[in-house]
């Protein structure tokens, strides 16, 4: 990290703490979740937690998965919250590594599969999760009599030149879930590797973005680009039914979701080490495990609720599919060379 942008994160934590400081000093039934920029609830959802517990929580949005972890390292003296949700797989092992988190074994755990339980302390509980795949516009393969690519090395073939845009995994979370996905079927060793990978996909025209929106609506075909293939998520083909303006009756976009093409994230919530409502913040762990709020994930957040028990809305069940077998990467594999993966990947790539 630059000097610059750690004199950035130190200021962004003071006024984070600052704000944390005053709300709990003025009531110890709130307490304050630090939360990704992209957390929503409904708001009847919330306040049926809030006047049935009796607790507050204040919600302080602060960026993106990796900079809120940032933030809760540089501040695990002084934590800026009570709880912290939406720290993910790509970012967990840092977290843990860093001690950020106080342990709590919610009783509601009982009803999430273990595949989403990967901190045997149980110092994180798992909320939501959701795969990261390529995403295709259905009329435009349809229209050129294209074969859909079947795996990821089918994206080399020239029939698909110039036809993927992807994210930087350097300033992009779906972007680095990508990176992760070619890393996990390619592997590092070997005649052919990711970089190699990489190689080949540039030789092959594909367009690199800094984010998912440039991505998804300048580069996107459906979005009147001429890009139909794109990293997006499993959830975006039920969102673009649900936005659709007009409203359509079927989805213009599926997803990739053939073996090792899909990287699955899987986002926890935890107790910030520290934190001055230690009995409230479990309850506030427990409410995100309970059916009401996890029933209110898919159509606030776009991702999937880890209760096996909770009913998906009829648009994910209609138009959303998951990957059978999405990639993974060992959580402490992830934090050792998660750097290292995206300069090699920036050499291969980009220069």
């Amino acid at each position: 990290m630059s000097k610059k942008h750690l004199l950035l994160s130190l200021i962004v934590t003071i006024l984070l703490f600052g704000v944390v400081f005053t709300s709990n000093a003025q009531d110890n039934n709130t307490v304050t979740v630090v939360t990704h920029d992209s957390f929503s609830i409904s708001e009847a959802v919330l306040e049926n937690f809030e006047a049935e517990s009796g607790i507050r929580i204040n919600l302080v949005l602060a960026g993106d998965a990796g900079f809120i972890v940032n933030q809760a390292v540089l501040s695990r003296n002084n934590p800026i919250g009570d709880v912290m949700f939406g720290v993910d797989n790509t970012f967990l092992g840092r977290a843990l590594e860093a001690d950020i988190f106080e342990p709590y074994e919610s009783p509601l755990l009982e009803n999430v599969p273990e595949e989403f339980q990967l901190d045997d302390e149980y110092r994180v509980t798992p909320i939501d999760y959701g795969d990261v795949c390529i995403n295709y516009d259905i009329a435009y393969f349809e229209d050129n009599d294209l074969p859909l690519p079947d795996s990821l090395q089918a994206l080399t073939d020239p029939i698909y030149e110039d036809l993927l845009v992807v994210q930087s995994p350097a300033t992009s979370s779906p972007g680095l879930a990508f990176l992760m996905a070619t890393i996990a079927e390619f592997g590092e060793d070997g005649d052919y590797t990711y970089t190699d990978y990489w190689s080949a996909l540039q030789d092959n025209g594909v367009l690199v973005v800094q984010d998912w929106t440039s991505a998804y609506y300048g580069e996107f075909t459906i979005a009147g680009g001429d890009r139909p293939l794109v990293v997006s998520y499993a959830s975006s083909p039920p969102a673009e039914v649900i936005f659709a303006d007009p409203p359509i009756d079927d989805a213009i976009t599926g997803s990739l979701i053939a073996d090792n093409m899909c990287f699955r994230q899987i986002e926890f919530a935890g107790i910030l080490s520290g934190g001055r409502n230690r009995e409230a913040a479990e309850q506030v762990i427990d409410f995100m495990l309970s059916l009401e709020f996890q029933e209110d994930i898919p159509l606030q957040m776009f991702v999937f609720p880890v209760r096996e028990d909770a009913i998906l809305p009829d648009v994910f069940v209609d138009y959303a599919e998951l990957a059978e077998n999405p990639a993974s990467l060992p959580l402490e594999l992830i934090d050792e060379n998660r750097s290292d993966w995206i300069t090699e990947w920036t050499d291969a790539t980009l220069r």
